[in-house]
Parts: structure tokens; sequence; C-alpha cells
């Protein structure tokens, strides 16, 4: 399960023409597992987006059930989807919605993207598709398949020789 993370980052960005500088912020997603790691993500990874001086402002969670990544597309697409799930002890409907981001061109793209990448799941409805202020999405892997061996330790209870070693020292 990801964690993700919007880091909002503001900088002095050159305007086009002259030689001022205007005050921007920007909003950029990312795979952590805590704040810390996140904002130390942030400070690691935008200096290859961002030329010159930035302060990562805010860091905030954000509640995407799924992050739809593609090689083309140009904006971040918020797509809400609503699916009924039924209570097995009530056998009473349930309506849940989730909120999925997708890279798209456009609307109709995103809704397209979000119906291909979530087409083994029954009977969802895409309710509404708002554009995200978020410029790009860093996971923390390229291939979400790998885990780094520190990443998986750190997700997985003390085992009682780790706790007993840990008393030792």
């Amino acid at each position: 399960m990801q964690t993700l993370f919007e880091c909002t980052v503001r900088y002095s960005k050159p305007v086009e023409g002259t030689d001022q500088q205007k005050r921007v912020s920007e909003v950029y997603l990312f795979d952590a597992l805590t704040y810390t790691e996140a904002e130390k993500r942030a400070y690691e990874k935008l200096p290859e987006v961002i030329q010159g001086e930035f302060q990562v402002t805010s860091i905030r969670k954000a509640r995407y059930a799924e992050v739809i990544p593609s090689e083309e597309g140009g904006y971040w697409y918020k797509v809400k989807i609503s699916f009924i799930l039924i209570d097995e002890n009530s056998g009473k409907e349930k309506r849940v919605s989730q909120t999925v981001l997708t890279l798209a061109e456009d609307i109709k793209d995103a809704i397209d993207r979000t119906n291909d990448a979530l087409n083994d799941t029954p009977d969802f409805m895409v309710k509404a598709v708002n554009e995200s202020a978020i410029l790009d999405f860093f996971p923390y892997m390229e291939r979400h398949d790998e885990v780094p061996a520190d990443r998986e330790v750190a997700r997985r209870p003390a085992t009682e020789q780790e706790l007993a070693a840990a008393k030792n020292i």
C-alpha cells in the first residue's frame, strides 16, 4: 500500500521575456513512508525539475486509492469513482467512493485511462473528474515489484531476537 504525500514547494521562477522573478507555489506528489522521508525526497528529486533555490512549505497526506501514471499526458486528474459493496452480514448494499489520480491529456482521456486501469473492478462508476494542482509524481521505485530491504524492515514488527539485541546495546 502506497503512502502518498503532497508537497507544496515555493520558489522564484523567471518570467519569460524579462529579467524579473515571480514567486510561485507548486504541488508535487511523493510516495514515502513518513512526512520526513517525503520532505527528504523532495529536496533530493526536485533540483532535477526546479532551477535555483526552493523551500518545501507544506506536506500533507494525500488520499488516493491509486495513481495511474502514463507515458503520455500533460495533466493530473482527480477521478472520483463509486462502486457498490454488499455487506455480508446484513446483505445491504453500501456505496463506496474513492479518488484515483490519473495522468492524461484531457478529461475524456482521464476517464478512458481510469476505465482501462480499473477494468477488473466490478461495477464502478465515474462520478467526477477535476484537474489536480499536482505537477509531477515521484514513485518510491520505478518498478513497484521491487522493495528495498530497508523499506520492508520498516514495515514489519521486530522479532524477539532483535528486541533482545537492542536491549543489550
